[in-house]
């Protein structure tokens, strides 16, 4: 009888184990990823948050993975679960030319490309918060040189230093559009991390006269500097949306639809100026990205 006592013991300790390992029910543990820049990690952090404060565990281990040819792979295997997207780039990733200015079209064209990768990615509910490529010049060159559109450039290029992307030369909305609308080759261009803080002191430093960063950067008006018009509009509408693997949402079973919302509702509050001050509290204030991001779910009511 001891015996059989243990055995039962033993299996109701598994019983409990296993249900404390996928979070309790069915929540399993979250694989959270992201891009490599500080805004796409914000947001992921953001996510993140949000789920742990809804009982999931959460692993932060991709979270800052890198550029877009590493992040999207690795979600396709499998290696995290869920990222957040900008899905007019995330679109010309997969299918270049196809992207937009319509973010509805970007989303419904990106979900058709997705259901065939890695098993089946879920594209939920886009945000009002968009972040396009800008071009940026300081005040001074675009008073010497005239520029207020990006094919103002054209002409002087020549007489100026680029700094883009490090993934610009292979990126369809920023080699490829430079050279097929503007004529501008990024060959030797200056590569830095985009959206980031090298790409902002190469500017402050004078290394480079025209950079490429994200349109939300809040260094742009702390600097004074200048986005040069997207006049033949290269860029597509570039609004952020998380994206989930279909196999995830499956092991959630019943609780598949209050994960989506849990994110859905995220996508919902945040929008490009809310994105702009949450950068730059990170960016130019230099605050912790999980005490930026608890503090603004915390205001807007989804975690205590």
């Amino acid at each position: 009888m001891r015996i059989t006592r243990w055995v039962a013991f033993g299996a109701s300790m598994l019983v409990l184990l296993s249900a404390c390992s996928t979070g309790g029910g069915n929540k399993p543990t979250v694989k959270v990823g992201s891009d490599g820049f500080y805004e796409a990690k914000l947001v992921a952090e953001i996510y993140a948050q949000a789920l742990e404060a809804n009982g999931y565990t959460v692993d932060r281990t991709a979270i800052g993975i890198g550029k877009r040819t590493v992040s999207a792979p690795a979600l396709e295997s499998g290696q995290f679960d869920l990222k957040p997207e900008y899905i007019g780039s995330g679109l010309a990733y997969y299918q270049a030319g196809k992207q937009t200015g319509d973010p509805a079209a970007n989303a419904a064209a990106l979900q058709a490309v997705l259901t065939g990768k890695g098993g089946g990615i879920t594209v939920l509910s886009y945000s009002p918060a968009a972040d396009q490529n800008a071009f940026v010049v300081r005040k001074e060159t675009a008073d010497q040189f005239r520029l207020a559109k990006m094919s103002d450039l054209t002409a002087v290029i020549g007489q100026l230093k680029l700094g883009v992307a490090t993934d610009c030369p292979t990126n369809p909305v920023c080699g490829k559009a430079l050279k097929d609308s503007y004529g501008i080759d990024v060959a030797t261009a200056t590569l830095l991390s985009p959206c980031d803080t090298p790409m902002v002191q190469a500017l402050v430093g004078k290394t480079i006269d025209v950079g490429e960063l994200c349109s939300t950067q809040p260094e742009i008006a702390v600097n004074g500097w200048v986005v040069l018009q997207d006049d033949k509009q290269t860029q597509p509408a570039d609004n952020l949306a998380p994206l989930v693997r279909n196999d995830l949402l499956t092991k959630l079973g019943s609780n598949a639809d209050a994960f989506k919302k849990i994110l859905n509702d995220i996508s919902a509050a945040l929008d490009t100026a809310t994105l702009t001050d949450l950068g730059k509290q990170v960016s130019v204030d230099k605050k912790d990205i999980a005490v930026v991001a608890k503090a603004w779910l915390q205001l807007k009511g989804f975690v205590k």
